[in-house]
């Protein structure tokens, strides 16, 4: 197996399935596909940053949660953690691949006001009804299981302690690139940056920067931030910007006696369990505007400013610590509902959507990946239907608002 960077030129002029992304998201559909033998067509995937550094998936927290408003939204991060932890299984059984695992910190919710607690309890009841094992802490039950928590302001916690916390992203997102190559994807270092639409409407042909074209069967925009940028080229408006994320990497001088579970505090700071005394934060400015997708600039501010005192407000033993490392990253934000767009557009029939993941597109990829190649193999979903995340939703005005985003 080789571990060269892919070529910038095509190997052919004409594929059945042109994948414009090739990080998480694109190399599930690449994978999927690749792997059906229900499907015997070429697969290109053009990825404009073949190391991978500035890509959502690398910027991420690197979890999973089950604590959605939408059920479907649970369904999806359930099979997330089915794929997880049987990895091997799931990518054919190949002894290469590693074993991983989920560690189930949790995340934990807090609320201090009582519309928040009262929405708590109200979406519990939709994650268990999906069956996750959310749990409601009150504040003297938190302070019992959590002591170093301050819990004086906080009237109600959320909780799930089954499949919910850290896996190894990175070696997911690796192994899925790679046999999917092995198979026979074709994948390329470029930037897609044209498309010719013919008669009815249909992608025709895709344009590189390199000058290289392409005929093309059908185009997957798995583009990430940058998916707005692509669908206008096929004529699309489509809702969905970068979004800046911050996070920091510090030591605590003091470190926790136990696991801390990814925390959303009510000042919109979150943190989470690191390992070796090492804990990850993460949070963004009052003002939340869209940014250019190469924008990776530091807010230095918001960490001293904002930050740092809300970790110490909610959890004192905070107070000493030493930031290791920081970055920013992006969401690719559907500003509309907060929720996937997926699937053909009704229009332009042969381009498919895999954008607006809003956060959740680690956790979502393998059975958004897998729902996309069963369209694209099928004509329809054969494992969990998709049709609510379609393109019509929005044009119609029926958003699927998804409330649960950090």
């Amino acid at each position: 197996m080789s571990n060269a960077r892919p070529g910038s030129t095509p190997k052919h002029e004409s594929y059945d399935v042109v994948i414009v992304g090739g990080s998480l998201m694109g190399s599930a559909v690449a994978w999927f596909l690749a792997s059906n033998p229900a499907f015997d067509g070429r697969i290109l995937v053009v990825e404009r940053d073949p190391s991978y550094e500035m890509t959502s998936t690398a910027h991420t927290t690197s979890c999973m949660r089950q604590q959605f408003s939408t059920a479907l939204n649970v369904k999806i991060s359930q099979f997330a953690a089915e794929f997880v932890k049987d990895l091997r299984g799931h990518l054919g059984g190949d002894p290469r691949v590693p074993e991983l695992g989920i560690r189930s910190f949790g995340y934990m919710y807090l609320a201090d006001n009582e519309a928040f607690a009262e929405h708590l309890r109200a979406v519990r009841e939709i994650q268990r009804a999906a069956g996750a094992a959310t749990q409601l802490m009150s504040a003297g039950e938190i302070r019992r299981a959590y002591p170093f928590y301050n819990v004086d302001d906080i009237l109600l916690g959320s909780i799930n302690l089954r499949d919910e916390g850290y896996f190894d992203a990175g070696a997911m997102c690796e192994w899925m690139r790679r046999l999917a190559r092995e198979r026979g994807a074709d994948y390329v270092s470029g930037e897609v940056v044209g498309m010719e639409l013919g008669g009815g409407g249909r992608v025709e042909r895709v344009r590189l920067a390199s000058g290289a074209e392409v005929s093309c069967g059908r185009v997957v925009n798995a583009a990430g931030p940058r998916a707005a940028q692509v669908a206008q080229m096929a004529g699309i408006a489509l809702p969905v910007e970068p979004r800046k994320r911050y996070s920091w990497v510090f030591k605590a001088a003091e470190p926790l006696d136990r696991d801390l579970p990814l925390t959303i505090d009510p000042s919109g700071v979150h943190v989470r369990e690191n390992g070796g005394g090492t804990y990850q934060a993460g949070g963004h400015g009052a003002e939340d505007p869209a940014v250019e997708p190469d924008d990776f600039e530091m807010d230095h501010g918001l960490w001293e400013e904002h930050v740092w005192p809300a970790l110490a407000h909610r959890i004192p033993q905070f107070e000493a610590i030493k930031v290791q490392a920081e970055w920013a990253g992006h969401y690719a934000m559907n500003v509309i509902d907060h929720n996937a767009i997926l699937g053909p557009h009704p229009e332009v029939e042969n381009f498919l959507f895999l954008n607006g993941f809003s956060g959740h597109g680690l956790q979502q990829a393998p059975a958004m990946g897998r729902a996309v190649a069963e369209w694209i193999i099928h004509g329809g979903y054969r494992s969990i239907d998709m049709t609510p995340f379609h393109f019509d939703r929005l044009a119609e005005g029926r958003p699927l608002l998804e409330t649960a985003v950090i």
